[in-house]
Order: C-alpha cells, then structure tokens, then sequence
C-alpha cells in the first residue's frame, strides 16, 4: 500500500494545528509583565546617561524670578531656615555665596502648597567613598518624600536612590549628572491633593522633576493625602553644598494682572 495518503494526513493535521495555534487577527497581544522591584534593589535596570547640557547655570547662582520668595541668597539661613526641626539656627557654614552642610539637617520656617522650587547644589569636588556614602543629601518635600541628592558621576548605587530619584521609589528617567564639585540644579514642581468637600482626594498629589534642566520626573503622583509642607535639607554627613534656593506659589490661568482699562 502506498505511504502517500498517510503523509498528506500528516500534513493535514500540522495545518490545522499550526492555524488553531497562530492568535486570531481581533485578540490584542499581550503586553509582558513589567518586573516589580523592591525598594533599593540593586538588580534594577540603570537609567541611561546623558550629558545634561549647559542651560542651567555652573560656575554663577542663577537670578531668583520677581515672584519668588527666595530661602537662601548666599549670605544667611537664620530668617528662613531652622535646624533639626527645632526653633534653633542653623549651623551650616557660609562663604562664597553657598552654604555647606555642618550640623544637622534644616528645614524651612515656611510651608508651602503647589510650587515651583529652585535648589542649586554640589557635591564635594574631592572623591571620597561609594554608592551612598559619596556626596549623599537629599530634599525633602512633606507627603512627596525625597528627592535624593548624591554624587552619581560614574558612582553605581541602587537606582532609586542615585542622584534624581525619589527615593525608595522611583529611579530617574535618565541620570543627567554634572561631574563632583560641579553646581547642579533641580527645579520640582509639587502639586498638593486635591479634595472635595467630604474630604475625599479627586486628583492625587502630583511632582515633577528636572535635574539639571533635564526631565526625570514627570507628574508622579502620590495616593496618600496630605497638605502644605516645609522644604527639608537633609544632613547625610558629606559636605554637600547649596544655593539659590527659592519658591514660587503656583497660580491660576487668569489670575494675573487685569488688562489696562480702555481710553474713551
């Protein structure tokens, strides 16, 4: 008996199975799973380097806007700034126009709601240590956690704890850092919860990030509910300095100054 009819059964069969396997034309494909991390996790993905360019400043503090309330203009800490969370001055040292870290954390006499915040810093010119002990600050801003301050110009550490992270949570979405003793600069744009009248958040707390003129955050938002903050600096005992530091309220469309009234 010829084999003929066997093979063309064979081939019969592996059509059919080839086409019950191929996914049907109207089936969206299935995304694969991101990986989840734990916080500090070092098997993490790095964000990938950039050099950030030269649109903020380097070796002179930028000029705070006309709007702003300006926290530290180089020359003192006492009228906005108290240490440890406590009513006592600051003891950072002063001199040429930055202050640099020296006993203890600080944080801001004032609170704020939805902003615009300046803050120019550098991490010690002179290399000492690794990963987390080398250059390591942060800012605190209330319900918005940290955003880390740290020396990662070729320094490996976790992502979400290099320079630009929110720490513990989020890596950069690039690490755009200056090379030690360079002055770099984050501006954060913070918006607070919104709620209704029961109290209930309709629209999550938001930040957003630039590092160095350089989006690494963008309108993060943060479920847990919370109001105005004060603006800490964190003592992670490195001599981290800083400058220029201000704040902007955030306003309304429409809420600026009235058109001139018309001439008759």
């Amino acid at each position: 008996m010829s084999p003929r009819p066997v093979f063309v059964l064979g081939l019969f069969a592996l059509g059919a199975l080839v086409i019950a396997q191929e996914p049907k034309k109207d089936e969206p494909k299935k995304e694969p799973e991101k990986k989840q991390y734990k916080s500090n996790d070092m098997s993490r993905p790095r964000p990938k380097v950039v050099d950030p360019g030269t649109t903020t400043p380097s070796d002179q503090p930028g000029k705070p806007p006309a709007d702003a309330v300006v926290l530290f203009d180089g020359t003192s800490l006492k009228e906005e700034w108290t240490r440890g969370g406590k009513d006592a001055e600051p003891q950072w040292k002063i001199e040429n126009g930055y202050a640099e870290i020296k006993g203890g954390g600080i944080n801001t006499k004032k609170r704020f709601g939805d902003s615009q915040i300046h803050i120019e810093w550098a991490t010690p010119k002179e290399v000492k240590g690794n990963s987390q002990g080398r250059g390591n600050s942060g800012v605190y801003l209330g319900g918005f956690g940290e955003v880390q301050v740290l020396d990662s110009f070729n320094n490996d550490t976790y992502p979400d704890g290099q320079a630009g992270a929110l720490y513990g949570r989020f890596p950069p979405l690039v690490n755009a850092s200056r090379k030690p003793g360079e002055w770099q600069v984050y501006d954060i744009v913070a918006e607070l919860p919104k709620t209704d009248a029961a109290g209930k958040v309709t629209r999550p707390g938001r930040i957003t990030v630039l590092h160095n003129g350089v989006l690494v955050h963008h309108a993060v938002e943060f479920n847990n509910k919370f109001g105005e903050f004060t603006i800490s600096l964190q003592d992670h005992g490195n001599p981290v300095r800083y400058r220029n530091i201000w704040v902007r309220k955030l306003g309304q469309y429409d809420d600026g100054t009235p058109p001139p009234e018309k001439k008759k």
